[in-house]
């Protein structure tokens, strides 16, 4: 694997065990080898992109690298009879690569760094994480929202009723 394509699936890596902003995508699975799985992660138009453009001339023997690698050794190896072929010829465009490489983990958005509707797997940390704003726009938009004001009629009707009281 070239250098620049390397550094992309060590930064997926990195996000995908260190991001505090994953929370709305996170999906139970029952799997040998997991409990958790990230589902439909919105990426920047620009990370999906950059990575796929710094892979497309890389060879893979699979599209779908979470399931089917030969392990009896030890080492993940590519399956009998499968044929390496260019990530290029394999996926055919970044927004197919960004979803097929991990199982539909990442979804490729037109939404550009900065739009506050996508997750950037680059960004400068001295500027903040951009993704702290994303993460509660999504966890907002799937309800979230809704639970400060659950709290507030909870609390409204225990007072109400003398339950809590405020002297």
């Amino acid at each position: 694997m070239s250098p620049e394509c390397k550094k992309h699936f060590i930064q997926d890596t990195c996000f995908y065990e260190c991001s505090p902003n994953l929370g709305p995508w996170i999906q139970a699975v029952d799997s040998s080898w997991r409990k958790e799985r990230i589902l439909d992660v919105p990426l920047c138009q620009e990370d999906c992109e950059d990575w796929y453009n710094d892979c497309k001339r890389d060879y893979t023997c699979k599209d779908n690298w979470h399931v089917g690698w030969n392990w009896t050794g030890g080492i993940n190896k590519c399956p009998e009879g499968s044929q390496c072929r260019t990530i290029g010829d394999v996926y055919g465009s970044a927004s197919n690569f960004c979803e097929t490489v991990w199982s539909n983990s990442y979804k490729y958005t037109t939404h550009k760094r900065g739009s506050g509707q996508c997750l950037q797997v680059w960004f400068n940390v001295t500027d903040g994480n951009p993704n702290v704003k994303v993460a509660e726009y999504y966890a907002k938009l799937r309800g979230g929202a809704n639970v400060p004001q659950v709290g507030l009629l909870l609390l409204v009707s225990l007072t109400a009723m003398g339950i809590l009281n405020f002297d």
